[in-house]
C-alpha cells in the first residue's frame, strides 16, 4: 500500500498547542464583546469589512489589485525582502488639510521615527515605516472621529497589558508571515512544503487575531471580529483541514522490542489509521485511479503536483484576506510606536499624554471661546535617540490664536522648544501621544516650520534673499489659525532692515490670527513691542536663568536682557586670549618653514 502523502519535503514540527486549530466541524466563538463591524455598502457582496485602525469608518486603504498580484508571485516563487512593505508605505489616509511639505524636514521627522519610535515586539527589534508612520503623523485627519478612534485605542492600550500583549503577538504573527511569503526556494522540490509554511503562517496570523483582543471596547475590537469571521468562512475551514492533514495523515502504531544493549531487536507496526475524516483523503485506490484516468487523458503529474492544486486552491479561497494582513502592518505599527515613545519617556523619568483637543475659536474676550494653550513637562523627543539629559518645561498662554515671542542666549533651549511645540501639535492632532505630561491644544488647519537653514552652494540668493523668500513662502501657504513656528526671524541682515521686516511680519501675521511662535536675537525691537503692544494678543517668553546666569531650560514671561554672546564664545573657546594664542601659533610656524633651507 503506497503512503498517502500530501507532501515529499520534510515536515516543520509544530507544537500541540499549534496544530490544534479548529477543523470544519467547530463550533468558533467571537471572543470581542463589541459586535462585528458591518459591511462596508460599496464592498463586494460577502466581502468583510477591512480591520482598519486608523479610520473612523473601516476600508481598504492598500491597492488591492496591486496588492493580490504580489501575493501572487510571491506565493509561487518567493519575493525580495521589504516587498509588501512598499504596499504599507503606499496606503492611503484619511483625509487631511496639512501639508508635511511645510515643516516634515524642520521637525526631523523621520529621524524621530526611527530613533525614537522602533518598538520590540517577541523579543525582536523593528523599526516601523518612515513613509507611512510619517504620512499617519504629518497629515492628521481632518475627521474628528478618526482622531477619536485612536486616542480610544490608546487609552485601551495603556490601560490592559493584556490587551497590549495581544496587539505585540498579532504584529509578530503577521511579521512571520511575512516573512515566510517572502522567502525565495532553494531548490524547486521545496515549493510545496515552502507554501504549506506560508498557508500555515496565514492561518497564525489570523488565529492571533481572533484569540485576541477579548473585551476590546475601542477599535481593537475590529481585529477580533476580523479574526473570528474569517474562521468561520469556509475558506478558512479548507486551510484548517489541509494543514491539519498535512500535520497527521495517518497515525502509526508501533511495537519496539529492545535488546540488553540497548540495541533495536524488533520494530513491527501493529495498526495504520488513516486520517480518513479529513475532506483532503483520498483512499489509496482512489488515488491510483485518479492518476490512471489523468495518464489516459495525456497528463502526467507527481503526488507533488497534485499537492499543489490543492495549495494553490486553498490560498486563492484566503486571498481577499491576506490582503487586509497586509495593510494592518502599517495601521498596527502606527500604536506600537506610540507604546514605545511612551516607554522610552517613562525610562528617561517622563511623561506623555493624549492631548485635551478643544474647538479652535476666534473671540475677542479673555479666553472666552478659545481655551489657552497648556503644556506641563513638555520635551523635545528627538532627545530621547540622544545622551543628552533631557528637562521638560512649562507653556501657557491665555489664547491658542496669539503670536509668542522667545528670547534668550544662544543654547538657551529656544529652537528645541519650537521643535517640541511643533511635534506636540503635529503628534496631538493626529491622535497620538504628545511629549508632555498634561497638554490642551487647539487643533489647526495647517503647520508652518521654518528653522535657520545651512546655505546651499547652488543658492542664487544671500541670506537676506533666503530669509525674504522664506517670509513669502509663508504667507502663500498660510491660511487663517494656522500654526506658524519661526526661528530667528530676520536674522540675515543688518539689525535696523531686519526690525523693519520683522514689525512687518508681526503686523500682518496678526490679521491671520495665527497660533504663532517665533524665537529673535533683535531685544530691543522685542522689548519695545512688549511695551508698545502695536498688534493684540503678542506674548514674551525668554530663557530663565540661574543665579550664575547659565540656562536653565526653563521659559518665563519677558524679555531678555541680553544674548550672552560672551558665554557662547567661551563655551566654544573663542575667547581673545585664544584666538591670540591661535595668531602667534600661526606665525611662529610661518618663522620656521622660511627658515628652512629649499
Amino acid at each position: 500500500m503506497p503512503r498517502p502523502s500530501l507532501a515529499t519535503a520534510q515536515r516543520r514540527h509544530r507544537t500541540p498547542d499549534e496544530r490544534s486549530g479548529p477543523t470544519h466541524r467547530s463550533r468558533l466563538e467571537v471572543v470581542s464583546a463589541a459586535p462585528p463591524e458591518p459591511v462596508l455598502p460599496d464592498a463586494p457582496p460577502g466581502q468583510r469589512s477591512a480591520p482598519d485602525l486608523l479610520s473612523h469608518r473601516p476600508a481598504l486603504r492598500v491597492d488591492a489589485r496591486a496588492v493580490k498580484e504580489s501575493l501572487a508571485f510571491a506565493f509561487a516563487g518567493g519575493a525580495p525582502a521589504g516587498a509588501f512593505d512598499r504596499h504599507v508605505e503606499s496606503a492611503s489616509l484619511p483625509a487631511s488639510t496639512w501639508d508635511p511639505a511645510r515643516f516634515a524636514q524642520h521637525v526631523f521627522l523621520r529621524e524621530l521615527i526611527v530613533g525614537c519610535l522602533h518598538f520590540t515586539s517577541e523579543g525582536r527589534t523593528y523599526i516601523p515605516s518612515p513613509a507611512l508612520l510619517g504620512r499617519a503623523l504629518s497629515q492628521p485627519p481632518s475627521d474628528r472621529d478618526t482622531v477619536e478612534l485612536r486616542r480610544a485605542i490608546f487609552r485601551e492600550l495603556t490601560g490592559s497589558e493584556a490587551q497590549r500583549r495581544d496587539l505585540e503577538r498579532a504584529y509578530a504573527a503577521l511579521r512571520r508571515w511575512v516573512g515566510q511569503i517572502e522567502t525565495i526556494p532553494i531548490s524547486r522540490g521545496e515549493g510545496s512544503r515552502r507554501r504549506l509554511d506560508i498557508l500555515a503562517a496565514a492561518k497564525d496570523a489570523f488565529d492571533a487575531l481572533a484569540g485576541g483582543f477579548a473585551g476590546a471596547r475601542s477599535g481593537l475590537s475590529r481585529l477580533s471580529a476580523f479574526g473570528a469571521a474569517v474562521r468561520e468562512s469556509e475558506a478558512y475551514r479548507r486551510l484548517a483541514d489541509l494543514l491539519a492533514y498535512d500535520e497527521e495523515i495517518a497515525t502509526l502504531d508501533v511495537r519496539i522490542r529492545v535488546g540488553s544493549d540497548g540495541h533495536v531487536r524488533d520494530l513491527r507496526a501493529l495498526s495504520i489509521r488513516e486520517n480518513s475524516e479529513n475532506r483532503f483523503y483520498q483512499s489509496p485506490l482512489g488515488r491510483l485511479v485518479t492518476k490512471l484516468v489523468m495518464l489516459w487523458r495525456g497528463y502526467r503529474f507527481s503526488d507533488d503536483e497534485l499537492l499543489t492544486r490543492h495549495v494553490n486552491s486553498v490560498f486563492d479561497g484566503i486571498e481577499d484576506d491576506l490582503v487586509a494582513l497586509v495593510q494592518l502592518l502599517g495601521d498596527l505599527e502606527f500604536y506600537l510606536a506610540g507604546l514605545a515613545l511612551r516607554d522610552r519617556a517613562r525610562a528617561a523619568g517622563l511623561s506623555v499624554c493624549l492631548p485635551e483637543l478643544v474647538s479652535p475659536g476666534f473671540s475677542d474676550g479673555a479666553r472666552g471661546g478659545s481655551p489657552g494653550r497648556e503644556l506641563k513637562g513638555l520635551f523635545n523627543p528627538l532627545l530621547l535617540a540622544s545622551s543628552v539629559s533631557t528637562v521638560p518645561c512649562d507653556i501657557a498662554t491665555d489664547h491658542h490664536d496669539a503670536t509668542v515671542i522667545v528670547t534668550g542666549p544662544n543654547s538657551g533651549g529656544k529652537t528645541r522648544l519650537l521643535e517640541a511645540l511643533s511635534l506636540a501639535q503635529m503628534m496631538g492632532q493626529a491622535g497620538f501621544f504628545v511629549p508632555a505630561a498634561e497638554a490642551r491644544l487647539s487643533p489647526c488647519h495647517g503647520l508652518f516650520v521654518s528653522l535657520i537653514e545651512q546655505a546651499q552652494a547652488d543658492q542664487s540668493e544671500g541670506r537676506l534673499g533666503m530669509e525674504l523668500l522664506r517670509i513669502r513662502s509663508l504667507f502663500e501657504a498660510m491660511q487663517v489659525g494656522d500654526m506658524v513656528v519661526l526661528d530667528e526671524l530676520c536674522s540675515g541682515t543688518n539689525p535696523s532692515e531686519g526690525e523693519e521686516i520683522f514689525q512687518l511680519v508681526i503686523s500682518l501675521l496678526s490679521e491671520l490670527r495665527p497660533q504663532a511662535f517665533i524665537t529673535t536675537h533683535f531685544l530691543e525691537l522685542a522689548a519695545r513691542l512688549e511695551r508698545e503692544r502695536p498688534v493684540d494678543r503678542l506674548v514674551f517668553l525668554q530663557v530663565e536663568l540661574d543665579a550664575q546666569q547659565w540656562p536653565t531650560y526653563q521659559f518665563v514671561d519677558g524679555v531678555a536682557r541680553t544674548s550672552l554672546a560672551h558665554r557662547t564664545a567661551a563655551r566654544l573657546g573663542v575667547t581673545r586670549e585664544e584666538l591670540v594664542a591661535l595668531v602667534e601659533r600661526s606665525k611662529r610656524a610661518h618663522r620656521r618653514r622660511g627658515a628652512e633651507p629649499a
